[in-house]
This record gives C-alpha cells, structure tokens and sequence, in this order.
C-alpha cells in the first residue's frame, strides 16, 4: 500500500476562558482541533476556514499561522488500513460564540451535516488527557502544554 501525503489546515479556537476547541471525530473516534484536508485550488487558510465552518457551525473572523507540523511524527494509519502522512498547518483562529455555547459552557451546539464531529467541547490545556488525542496530533498538544513555540515542527 502506497502512503499518501495528506495537507490539512486545522484551527486552535479558544473561547473567553482561554480554553480550546476540541473535536471527538467520527472517522477515528479520537479527539483532536478542527480541520481537514486541502481541495484542490483552496489556499491553506480557505481549508481551515471551509473546514472549521463544516465541522463546528463557525465563521473565523481572524486567524494567524501558529505553526507547520510535518516529518515522521505525522505518518497515520486509519483503521481501515489507508497510510497517510500528514503535512498540518494550524493556525490560532478566532470565531464570534455568542450563542453558540450550550447552557454547561463547555459544549459547542452545532452538528454538522457529513457528521464529522461526534462532540465538540472546550477544554482547559491542563485538563486534556493526551491518551485520549489522536496520535498524529499528539505532538501539537505536547507542544502546546510545553510551550514549545516554532514554525515549523518536526
């Protein structure tokens, strides 16, 4: 089986707390940021946009790079066998949430019409089990929770 490479633009959303958007996904049941793969004549920015809107209900209304995560921390397999490897680019986003976070203010109302998102939940950095990130964006996470800051990780 040929691994093919994957270019993904995915979001860190952080509401007033300061907490993140996390997004329990269906096609591999982990947890993980907002995102997905580049179409085609897309820039990196209009796929993290298209995919945040599809996946949580939300319009980016700023965003900046925070970082580019490739090499061979990035290689996944899907359950169903495909082999990827993952170049991500992820950006610190902002979205407007007024009325968008359920009465618990933890939980994002919203599901999405190709049920990508099982659940999306803000989480405090501090609070979030790594065992329960998906492997390929574990990384992120660690870096996150060290503080560890660059553009480009490997």
């Amino acid at each position: 089986m040929t691994r093919r490479i994957i270019v993904t633009g995915g979001a860190i959303i952080r509401d007033g707390q300061g907490r993140i958007l996390l997004q329990k996904r269906s096609d591999y049941g982990d947890w993980g940021l907002p995102g997905g793969g580049m179409e085609a004549g897309e820039t990196i920015e209009q796929t993290m946009i298209r995919e945040v809107k599809e996946e949580t209900g939300l319009e980016i209304n700023h965003y900046e790079l925070y970082s580019i995560y490739s090499g061979p921390r990035m290689n996944y397999t899907y359950p169903d066998g495909n082999e990827v490897t993952f170049v991500m680019f992820l950006f610190n986003a902002e979205a407007e949430l007024a009325g968008k976070v359920s009465e618990d203010q933890t939980t994002l109302n919203f599901e999405d019409d190709h049920k990508e998102s099982l659940y999306l939940e803000f989480k405090d950095l501090k609070k979030i089990d790594l065992e329960k990130i998906n492997a390929v964006q574990k990384p992120v996470f660690e870096d996150l929770k060290h503080h560890a800051a660059g553009l480009l990780r490997s």
